[in-house]
């Protein structure tokens, strides 16, 4: 007979270990109960030591088929299984890790295993005593072996899964042969959402370790490890209320709002919400843990509507974005059904894009925040859209927002085109492509166009003001005929592009004064939208120092600058005639040729000195002055509010981020979200 993982020799169970009828354990007569129990079905003797949650077990064991002359687990999972096994219950495994690795430490050599499962008692972490550890193969109590009940018969692990209580199996009482020189303490480690059981930590080792506190031990590890789950799923909760804060603009105070983690559970919904689901839908239930959405092991499909209750999916919802991933969504019950324009429709790799699209452009003035509500809606259409506005106010940046907000599996194509940087002769050529041997310098393969490279996307044409008179109507012949022909070539090429120009140009006097065609004016202009110069963004200049500071900082590898209050003022009045562009360089130069790392107005560039003598001074708003009317405070509020709301957004509602961008403290920001969401 093989030798056990322990010998009995050497070992003798503590005094005052009792069983449920009070009788110390008696593992003879606990072991004759056991063969008793396998001959005839049951309990013969009236007064058994066996306890009624071990009898119960071994009446389960029975039923599943488990081997009672069987040595531990059969069942192992494949490395490649206990790899989706792990992922699975990354943050069961995240939140035990310290808890596990402070009790495997307290254990050293004191004969006992520390062992960490899944819900179906599939073991993912072991610690503790290295030689008890080695004894466990013999059982194969090792990571990714199986120890539920319906596998292993009565043990600490699977008894504490089936009765959802602390239970401690010694020595004779497992089921299976093989391991009844083992005692093992379980104790379930439950989801502080829905309160179901999401693993078990066990203690196991030979019968001597044995004592009540054992179990103590069991229980308080597990409510240690429940407190970091409910301490980790507390901070992911808020971050998610950060950043629906972004998604907020649409909604009312009669809208139901719904927050869903990244595995589709409500982990928070206001009052309305409860309204709204009676009268559109047959659900009853939003209790916090509830799952609205099916998730793959914590990733939300791409069509979150589709993951919805058939009732729901007219409802408005929306990817909620941290850190660049899809790690939640906002669902918006209204009282009528509304179409759902952006968020159900974008993959998550869309949903980041834009989200990577609105940080870029940095800033929360109202003008600004204006601006790019336009550009968004704008994008949910197809038609062309024509962005005017001054030099350096970050055209190209806008023109990717439409790219970005439009997208659907964020794979579709961005294409820029700077119409005044080719010849006449060449401009032809870079736009609709050439067939072989088309011209002189034309390529003997033939080469596609800007238009046939943006097929599927957007095709920004960036100075199209410069574009020649004579050229126009074959640009007005592609947006017409949604098809182009290579020069050379007569073959029609269909494309399915969306034009975004961009011009610095009055176009409309333009095509007063006969430079530009009327006709294709119309066709591009369908929406048009101003980018304001940087004078009318009142608050974004601070903003954009402190952006472009810390990214040539990170350019060039050393700190960024600090601005003294007057060197602050100064540019804070400036007329800025380049716009941000013209900041950009300022800022980059400040951060090459400052020595100090100080700049003081004697620091500034000379040409920027006597530009900014001659230039009127930004008017700005002061805080000194007759009293505010109630009407002007209430306005500049709103402001406020949006101006928060923007940088919170841009941050990926990271709090930090956005108190630093706006130059207020952690505290000050969350006390004005609050005051500003509590009016709402």
């Amino acid at each position: 007979m093989a030798k056990p993982p322990f010998s009995m020799e050497g070992y003798k169970a503590p005094d005052g270990t009792e069983g449920e009828q009070g009788r110390p354990y008696d593992e003879s007569e606990t072991n004759r109960a056991w063969e008793d129990f396998l001959t005839f079905g049951d309990l013969r003797r009236k007064n058994a030591p066996v306890r009624g949650v071990i009898e119960a077990s071994w009446h389960r064991s029975v039923d599943s088929g488990v081997n009672a002359r069987g040595k531990g687990s059969h069942l192992v999972a494949s490395p490649d299984e206990l790899y989706e096994l792990r992922l699975k219950n990354d943050d069961l495994l995240g939140s035990s890790a310290e808890t596990f690795r402070r009790v495997a430490a307290v254990l050293g050599d004191a004969a006992t295993m520390l062992i960490i499962t899944d819900n179906n008692g599939v073991v993912l972490e072991v610690g503790g005593d290295q030689r008890t550890i080695d004894a466990g193969h013999d059982i194969r109590l090792e990571v990714g072996a199986a120890w539920s009940e319906s596998v292993t018969g009565t043990n600490g692990i699977g008894t504490a899964l089936v009765t959802g209580k602390p239970v401690h199996v010694h020595a004779a009482e497992h089921f299976s042969e093989g391991i009844k020189a083992w005692t093992c303490v379980g104790s379930p480690i439950r989801s502080p959402i829905d309160g179901s059981i999401i693993g078990i930590v066990d203690f196991s080792g030979p019968q001597a370790i044995f004592h009540r506190h054992n179990v103590a031990l069991a229980v308080v590890a597990a409510n240690h490890i429940e407190l970091a789950l409910s301490e980790k799923i507390r901070i992911e909760r808020m971050r998610l209320l950060e950043a629906s804060i972004s998604r907020m603009p649409g909604t009312t105070h009669t809208d139901g709002v719904v927050i869903l983690d990244r595995f589709g559970r409500i982990v928070h919904h206001n009052d309305m919400a409860s309204v709204r689901l009676r009268r559109i839908s047959h659900l009853q239930d939003l209790s916090i843990g509830t799952q609205l959405i099916a998730s793959s092991e914590g990733v939300l499909a791409a069509d979150l509507a589709k993951g919805l209750p058939e009732e729901l999916r007219e409802q408005r919802i929306e990817p909620l974005v941290i850190d660049g991933a899809v790690k939640g969504a906002m669902l918006v019950l209204a009282s009528k059904p509304r179409v759902n324009l952006v968020g159900s429709r974008m993959s998550p790799s869309a949903s980041a894009s834009l989200l990577a699209a609105k940080e870029a452009i940095a800033g929360c003035s109202e003008v600004l925040l204006q601006a790019i509500e336009k550009v968004e809606r704008a994008a949910l259409g197809r038609s062309a859209i024509l962005l005017e506005g001054e030099t350096g106010v970050g055209k190209e940046l806008f023109a990717r927002l439409v790219h970005a907000a439009g997208q659907k599996t964020g794979k579709e194509p961005f294409v820029a085109f700077n119409c005044g940087a080719v010849s006449k002769e060449l401009l032809g050529g870079e736009l609709f492509g050439h067939a072989p041997g088309a011209f002189t310098g034309a390529t003997r393969e033939g080469k596609p166009g800007r238009f046939e490279f943006a097929h599927g996307g957007v095709l920004s044409l960036d100075e199209i003001g410069e574009m020649p008179l004579d050229f126009q109507p074959y640009l007005l012949r592609v947006l017409e005929e949604r098809a182009v022909y290579r020069l050379g070539d007569s073959k029609p090429r269909p494309v399915d592009v969306r034009l975004v120009a961009s011009t610095n140009r009055n176009l409309k006097q333009e095509v007063a004064e006969g430079r530009f065609r009327k006709d294709l004016y119309f066709r591009i202009g369908v929406v048009k939208i101003t980018i304001p110069p940087l004078r009318d963004r009142v608050g974004d200049v601070e903003i954009l120092i402190d952006h472009f500071n810390q990214h040539f900082a990170t350019t060039y590898n050393t700190q960024p600058l600090r601005f003294e209050a007057d060197t602050i003022q100064l540019l804070r009045h400036h007329s800025w005639p380049g716009n941000v562009r013209e900041l950009r360089n300022l800022i980059e130069h400040l951060v090459l040729m400052t020595l100090t790392g100080i700049v003081t107005p004697r620091d500034l560039p000379e040409d920027f000195v006597e530009m900014a003598a001659q230039s009127p001074p930004v008017s700005l708003p002061t805080d000194r002055g007759p009293t505010v009317p109630d009407e002007d405070v209430a306005r500049f509020d709103e402001v406020e509010r949006r101006a928060i709301e923007r940088a919170v957004a841009n941050a990926g509602g990271n709090i930090a981020a956005a108190a630093d961008k706006l130059g207020l403290s952690r505290a000050t920001l969350y006390r004005k979200l609050h005051q500003y969401r509590s009016r709402s």
